[in-house]
């Protein structure tokens, strides 16, 4: 079986009745845990503590928690302040309002400070459906990984959206982490790996390494178990931590593999497949493909309408592969 033993997802991994949960709750879960055991971990919201989950946390420790309103800049501003006098602030909005709205504050209060303030972007990417294309963040990442002192991550389900919640708390870093707002497939457990800076193989391949973020692994598993069929061996990755970049793994699968297709809800200029070429034309250049959205802005549809429309489905991820492959 390609799945990679190490990876420890889901036995029923393909069922289409897969257990599926959206990747936000993830975030309201390892909040709230995170106050059991952490002390000096408060939170501050923009007015959507049950859209982001924060709710959770706010309810558990109403002492520890900050309702800012819709003021994005006060927001990571305030956060910074509190992290100046040595709490561990998690900020929560919609990630097209912060960091998009709060990105010159971020940069100027938070990471130039290199203040431990950890920004949790809800609704990112084309999840947020008919709220449309002001509301969609697709250039979170670029905007984010491009800032000194920032770590960014793009959890692929709920369980792991939990792990990165906690993991980061402990980092003494700025750190930026997306999710989604609608259900995706639960196919992460307790035991499958996460550590920041790493990348983990969920399905073994030799022809072309995959490597993809945020929900669309699952697409991504998909995809190779359909190549499968065709003689067509993937290595899926997911690569988790996007900032910092398991780069020495990435240069690994580009050898092993030969050529590259990365994946990514997110605009293909700026964001996680980026960084995997930056890497890789330094070390180990090879023929690349990058799924993703294509230098537009997004449009008001059904999530999984929309995650075709842009080019980011199953059926895209195999004719990134079949054309990768003709340039290897």
């Amino acid at each position: 079986m390609p799945v990679s033993q190490n990876a420890k997802l889901v036995e029923n991994l393909f069922d289409p009745k897969i257990a599926q949960e959206p990747t936000r709750a993830g975030y309201g879960e390892g909040l709230k845990r995170l106050g059991e055991t952490h002390p000096n971990v408060v939170a501050l919201c923009a007015d959507l503590t049950g859209s982001t989950t924060t709710k959770k946390f706010a309810d558990a420790y109403p002492a520890r928690f900050v309702q800012i309103g819709v003021a994005e800049q006060n927001l990571v501003t305030v956060a910074s302040g509190m992290a100046a006098a040595g709490k561990i602030p998690y900020v929560a909005s919609y990630t097209m309002f912060c960091p998009g709205r709060a990105w010159e504050q971020i940069r100027t209060t938070i990471c130039y400070n290199d203040q431990p303030v950890k920004i949790a972007g809800a609704h990112a990417g084309v999840s947020v459906g008919p709220d449309g294309a002001t509301h969609q963040a697709i250039e979170d990442i670029a905007i984010m990984r491009a800032l000194p002192n920032m770590q960014v991550f793009a959890p692929c389900d709920a369980i792991e959206t939990r792990k990165v919640t906690m993991a980061v708390a402990d980092t003494g870093k700025p750190a930026f982490f997306r999710f989604a707002r609608e259900k995706t497939p639960v196919f992460t457990t307790e035991e499958t790996p996460l550590v920041i800076g790493r990348a983990h193989v969920f399905w073994e391949g030799s022809d072309v390494a995959i490597i993809a973020c945020g929900p669309l692994v699952y697409k991504a598993l998909q995809a190779a178990k359909d190549l499968e069929g065709e003689d067509i061996s993937c290595m899926v990755v997911n690569a988790v931590s996007i900032k910092p970049m398991d780069e020495e793994f990435i240069i690994d699968a580009a050898k092993k593999c030969g050529a590259v297709v990365t994946v990514e809800e997110h605009q293909i200029m700026g964001g996680m497949g980026s960084r995997v070429a930056e890497v890789l034309v330094q070390s180990r250049p090879v023929p690349m493909e990058f799924v993703g959205v294509r230098d537009r802005f997004g449009e008001s549809g059904n999530p999984e309408e929309l995650i075709e429309a842009f080019g980011m489905g199953v059926g895209a991820i195999k004719e990134a592969v079949k054309k990768v492959l003709k340039r290897k």
